[in-house]
């Protein structure tokens, strides 16, 4: 009721309330004096006594300073806020006026932004297309060359052990160029969507089995295997699938001692299996091990570290992704703290059958 009243006030709608703050009052205090009069008058002779004293006292100076008093304070109230009002007023001006200009600030950097990320856009289009370009023209070159080595190692045993040797080194590099070519258009092909993916179901023993013979036995290396049993096929392309534990088998042939033992594991977790390589290696610190799995990301560098050039598990995430799956690594595994080890895993998807 009292916000009522001030708001009533504060509009405009009753007199001043400087005014009515002497004129109610005064009205009051002739009123009631009057009143008194009037009152003991009519009641016989007019005597100043007590009662009549005391009356005119309470009613018509009291009273009306008290009801004075309420106005003053009522005046005080809406006097407050309506200097509120006018604060909230400007406050809401100057807030306008800041997010108007806020709002054009974040357009103009949103513009930016968006140019910014056009231009990126264009220039990784133009980075994949000059290096799917340059990997195309070494091929032919790379391959006349590796022809021309592997046609020269045919008559390799009549040379000197020194040219042997050199033309051996020869034959290893122009592998190892082939295949950074032919992973650069893997690569290329992969993220513009071009490789192509065939999924099907998968029986995995044999083909980790076929995987190890040709990246870790033919060399010499240990293997322990430990598959569960009934293990069911997995939901995946067969070669891709192949390539990328091949590429996990190397990873972990290169970065453990030869004498050390290669763990194969594979099991099935819920509704995936979950495919590992385990090696007493090095092991990956913790701050690369997010990082080894982005483009040219190693967790060894250095004139001493294997040699490399960190797209292998880059393409191993983007080709398992594709097919549904996900890559991941833990280290270290061992206790031992020389060779702490790292285990690199795969989850992939099971093979389910309908009826049809």
């Amino acid at each position: 009721m009292q916000r009522n009243l001030l708001t009533w006030l504060n509009k405009g709608r009753f007199l001043d309330l400087n005014v009515l703050q002497w004129v109610i009052p005064l009205f009051l205090s002739v009123t009631a004096i009057v009143f008194e009069f009037v009152e003991h008058g009519l009641e016989g002779e007019l005597t100043f006594d007590l009662a009549f004293m005391s009356e005119t006292i309470i009613f018509g100076l009291m009273g009306p300073v008290i009801v004075g008093f309420i106005i003053a304070w009522m005046r005080e109230l809406v006097n407050a806020e309506r200097k509120a009002i006018a604060e909230v007023h400007v406050l809401n001006r100057e807030l306008e006026n800041k997010v108007t200009e806020r709002t054009a600030e974040l357009e103009q950097r949103n513009q930016e932004l968006d140019r910014a990320n056009q231009n990126l856009k264009r220039l990784d289009t133009m980075k994949s297309e000059f290096v799917s370009l340059v990997s195309h023209e070494l091929r032919a070159p790379l391959t006349t060359l590796s022809g021309g080595l592997e046609l020269a190692m045919q008559s390799a045993d009549t040379l000197p052990a020194q040219a042997r040797h050199i033309l051996e080194t020869m034959v290893g590099e122009s592998q190892r160029l082939n295949q950074l070519v032919q992973r650069i258009l893997d690569v290329s092909r992969l993220e513009a969507g071009k490789l192509e993916i065939n999924l099907g179901p998968v029986a995995l023993r044999p083909l980790m089995e076929q995987a190890a013979d040709v990246v870790l036995v033919s060399k010499g290396r240990n293997v322990e295997w430990k598959f569960t049993d009934n293990l069911p096929p997995v939901w995946a392309d067969e070669i891709h699938l192949e390539e990328i534990i091949r590429s996990l088998m190397r990873n972990a042939e290169k970065y453990s001692p030869a004498d050390s033992v290669i763990h194969l594991c594979a099991c099935q977790v819920n509704e995936q299996v979950r495919i590992s390589v385990k090696d007493h290696g090095a092991g990956v610190p913790q701050e690369y091990q997010q990082y080894i799995f982005e483009r040219f990301g190693r967790a060894h560098s250095g004139e001493s570290a294997p040699p490399g050039w960190g797209l292998g598990l880059y393409f191993a995430r983007k080709l398992i992704t594709a097919q549904g799956g996900s890559i991941g690594v833990k280290s270290p595994i061992w206790e031992n703290v020389e060779s702490p080890g790292a285990e690199f895993y795969l989850l992939v998807p099971v093979a389910t059958f309908s009826e049809e």
